[in-house]
This record gives structure tokens, sequence and C-alpha cells, in this order.
């Protein structure tokens, strides 16, 4: 039987029908059998996923903030606590009578109808109004019940001696974060953990009253004890207010140690701010100034000069060229010089502070005398290879690990660099610049047997119920210079006050050491000055060491005359 052509081409069709047809259920069956496996996954594996973002979408969640860790003194006074504030918020989808909302609040809280009006009517899940409200007025708007409107309490931070230490202590954003000082190098310990309030609400954002909040409360942060003494730290300060004004200072700091375990109990910067309204400048030129301006003022303000800046020692340093010539055994006590008024170094003639000269004089004499040409013989009899081995011997090319934050570094010659002039004025404290604390942390280390200590605040660690604690340590280097080097170094700074230029800091019944300083800051052509004067007491066995440095007094400005008797009254 013959087939036609169009009857092949009909079945051929009809075949290639039956294969696509075929094609598209499988293609079909395929994709439904995929769409189950997802089904299968989302539904079963992944329940517990979808549950959890499905949970998300109807809670809302406000912080609530942790109670910051107190900061105390050496004998428990506290120097920075907190105070219990608000927070208002309002939920736009909550609220009644948005009119009313805006009346009480802008009312209460004191702000500009408008812009809380923006706020109000402003679509989101939570729109903060005010934080930091005193807990007086979050009660009175509490008290309204007007719906769709949070009153939270958290805490602001509050420091009770306003503006004492400063600098030290630092203070806190509004974020809850250290900025500067001991709040921020101690925020692990200080910060807490913030708790949440959680609300769970319907589809259109409104709370199911039924389900209610449910609460996650904060932790407290650790309290911090410190060495640190409010009735040293308030009379440094005051004696470092009445020199200022006396010698209209620019700045004037003062630092008390403990130079045989480091403790610090006193560190002053004047001027000081208030902790309490910290981005208020101190000096009350807050007009006509750009944003810019403003912030750097403020960046200078709560810069801590005992640390953060550098400075030309002078005649305190020669502390250090001493006791590196006496451990190196380059001058013995016993040892004469001449001055005729300078010392001829290379081609440069280097004066001494007494231009007609000290004439013969043993070493001692020399430091009573605080006599350059003396101290330059000393750094020349090193050399500067030797002179520079001491300087890093005894920790003056590191820093000295103080828990602050923004510790400066010494500046310094490189040794390559250095010669015969430039090792003779750094014998005398100058052409070079170290900090305040890496000096008296230095001159410490070698008053005290050569132990190299680490300068500090931090004490202790409690919990914040005060049931636990534990005591923070610090590293110490032992075998910086001999004890037999250090005590010969205790004895001539006590020549120093008892007999030398440092007398105005004697004090009748105690044996008092210590060095003078008077340095010129740069340009020489200026003639300002910086005035200090370092001291130590019982010179035998000392237990406290004190800094007092004047930045361009007016008038009389030699350290001896002016900072020696700070330290003295302190």
């Amino acid at each position: 039987m013959m087939i036609s052509d169009g009857d092949f081409f009909m079945k051929k069709t009809m075949t290639f029908h039956r294969k696509k047809i075929w094609m598209v259920f499988l293609v079909c069956a395929l994709m439904l059998l995929g769409l189950v496996g997802r089904l299968v996954y989302l539904m079963g594996v992944r329940s517990d996923y979808y549950y959890q973002k499905a949970e998300e979408l109807h809670e809302r969640e406000r912080v609530i903030k942790a109670a910051r860790g107190q900061i105390l003194d050496a004998k428990g006074r506290i120097l920075a606590d907190n105070k219990t504030v608000c927070t208002i918020s309002v939920i736009h989808s909550q609220i009644k009578d948005p009119q009313k909302v805006i009346e009480v609040l802008s009312k209460e809280l004191e702000i500009d109808t408008d812009t809380v009006r923006k706020k109000v009517e402003k679509i989101s899940s939570i729109e903060r109004i005010k934080t930091n409200v005193e807990k007086s007025v979050g009660d009175v708007i509490r008290g309204y019940e007007l719906d769709g409107v949070k009153v939270d309490e958290d805490y602001k931070r509050y420091y009770p001696y306003g503006s004492l230490a400063s600098k030290v202590l630092g203070f806190i954003g509004g974020d809850n974060q250290g900025i500067i000082g001991l709040e921020v190098k101690y925020e692990e310990i200080l910060k807490g953990q913030a708790g949440k309030i959680l609300t769970t609400t319907d589809a259109r954002g409104v709370e199911i009253d039924q389900i209610g909040e449910s609460r996650e409360d904060p932790v407290a942060g650790e309290n911090l004890k410190i060495s640190l003494d409010v009735d040293l730290q308030q009379y440094a300060q005051q004696a470092a207010l009445k020199v200022m004004e006396e010698k209209q200072a620019a700045r004037v700091s003062i630092l008390l140690m403990n130079p045989q375990n480091g403790e610090i109990y006193a560190m002053v910067n004047v001027p000081e701010f208030n902790l309490n309204e910290p981005y208020r400048l101190n000096d009350k030129t807050e007009d006509q100034m750009t944003d810019e301006e403003r912030q750097n003022r403020l960046n200078q303000m709560w810069r801590n000069p005992c640390l953060n800046d550098t400075y030309e020692p002078g005649s305190t340093f020669k502390i250090i060229t001493m006791s590196a010539g006496l451990e190196a055994g380059v001058v013995s006590v016993n040892d004469r010089f001449f001055c005729p008024g300078y010392k001829l170094v290379d081609d440069r003639r280097i004066h001494c502070a007494r231009r007609t000269g000290h004439g013969s004089q043993s070493f001692v004499e020399g430091a009573q005398n605080s006599c350059n040409p003396v101290f330059i013989e000393v750094g020349l009899r090193l050399g500067v290879e030797n002179y520079y081995h001491y300087f890093k011997e005894f920790g003056l090319l590191k820093k000295t690990g103080v828990d602050l934050p923004g510790e400066a570094g010494t500046i310094m010659h490189k040794m390559e660099n250095m010669g015969n002039v430039e090792l003779a004025t750094v014998a005398f404290g100058q052409s070079f610049q170290i900090t305040p604390i890496q000096l008296a942390t230095t001159v410490s280390s070698l008053i005290n047997g050569g132990r190299r200590i680490t300068p500090h605040f931090g004490v202790s660690v409690l919990s914040s119920d005060g049931t636990s604690g534990r005591k923070l340590e610090y590293p110490v280097e032992t075998g910086i210079i001999s004890e037999k080097t250090s005590e010969t170094v205790r004895g001539i700074l006590e020549k120093v006050v008892s007999e030398g230029s440092g007398r105005n800091a004697r004090i009748e019944g105690c044996t008092v050491g210590g060095k003078t300083a008077t340095s010129q800051t740069l340009p020489r052509s200026a003639n300002r000055y910086i005035s200090s004067f370092l001291g130590f007491m019982p010179a035998e066995d000392p237990q406290i060491l004190g800094l007092c440095i004047i930045h361009d007094p007016q008038g009389v400005y030699y350290g001896g005359t002016i900072a020696a008797p700070v330290i003295k009254n302190i």
C-alpha cells in the first residue's frame, strides 16, 4: 500500500507534537518537583530561620543603656558616676492624637513646635525626640499617658567634681562610649552590656496588648579604682591656677607620682574644662568662629600636655646625663671642673646660664650650680654612641605605657646624625623633646634603685555590686642602673635643694632632692621660656615625686624661683 506524501507529513507532524507535549510536561513536572523541594527546604530545614524573620517583622526593639561603671579615687570617692535620665520617642503608627502629642512634647521638652511636628508626622518604626531628659520631666510626660509616646529611662554620665582632673578622667559621647582619658582607655571595663525592650506589633505596627513587652535587662559595667587622690589633685590644681595667674602664664602642668611603683596621685593641666559640659570652650571665645575652628579649639582644650605634648626639658634632664656618666664611670663626685662661662665644642661656643662663669668646682657643685659646661663635658666624655646607649637603656626611646590614650614619643636626633655639638646640647636638656610623663618616669627609675616602673592610674577593677575585684598589674624592668649609682644620684640631688639652685624647695625637717630648669622655646628670638622643677622626698627613700612645668611665664622666669616653691608647697 502506497503512503502519500501528505499522510507521511501528517504523521511526522503528529509525532513532533507528541514529543513537544511530553517535553513541556516533563519540564513542568521538574519545575513542580523543584518547587516542592524548595518548599520542603524552606518549611523544614530553614523553618526556624524564617520564623525568626517573621517574628522580627512584628517586633520593635528599644535599647536600654547599661549603667556605666564608676571611677573611684584612691579613697573610694566617686569621680565619675551615672545620673538617671530619659529618652523620649514616638511611634507613628500608635499615635491617636498627633496634635496633642506635638503640643505636650513641645511644651515639656522646650523644643520648637515645627521640629517636634516633623518627627511626630514622620512615618517610621520609632523616632527619637530627645535624649538625656531630666527624670522629673520624663515622669511628667509619662503622666499624660499619650498613645505612641515612649519614655525610656537610661543613664547620663555625671562628674561630681566638675573640672577636676578633666584631662585625666575624660568624658563619653552620646553613644555611651568613652572619647578621651580613662573613660576611653578602660572602655571595655566600664561600658557594661546594653539591654533591650521588645514590643510585639500587628501588621500595621500597632502594639498587641495581650502579648505586651519582653525585656532583656542591661548588665552594669565594672567600677575602676584609680590612684588619683582628690585632695592632692585639688590642692595641686589650686597651686597651678595660682602660679598661672601670678605669672600670667599660658598654661601650667603638675604631676605627682610614687617613684617606687608608678602610681599617679595627681595630674593637673590648667586651664582644665568642665566635664559635665565638655563641648563648651573654657576660654569663653565661642563667638565668630567657624565649625572647623571651634572643633580645633575643642581638640586643643581636651589635650593632656603631660603626655600628649613634648617639650625641651632643660636642666632637669641633667639628672639623666649625671646618672649615665656615673654609671659609665666617666665622672665621679670628686672630679673637678672649670667654668669660664662657656664651653667650646668644635667651632661652637656654648654658654653657661651664668655668663661670668662658676670658676673651679666639683661635680657635685656643678650640679648645685646647674652649670652647663660641666654637663657638656660629661656628655663628651661619654661620647655619642655611649650616651645614645644610656638614652635607650633608660627607656627614653620608647613610650612609658601610661594608661591614658595618645602618649607622644621622644623626639631625638638619630645617632648617626649626632655630632659633638648635638651631644653637648642634649647633655644639658636642649635640642630634643620629651613628654613630662617620660621625664618623671625616667627620673623615678634612676632614684628608686634602677627599676623602670610603668606610670599608671588604674589600681583595681571592682564588680558593680562591690562583691569582687581584681588588682591591675603593670610591667617593671630591673637593672636600669645600679643601686650604688642610684644612691649617689639621690645624694647629689639632695645637695641641689639643700645648698644649690633648688633651695626654694627646701622643707624644714625633711630631706628633699630635686633639679630646677629654665629652657627657652623655639624660636629662641621670641624670648619665651619654660620654667620647671622636679623634686622628690624623702631624698634617701623617695615616696613621692613632683614635677611642675610653667609655660611662657611673664617677668621672672627662672625655674628655681617660680616652679620650685610650687612643689615645696604641695
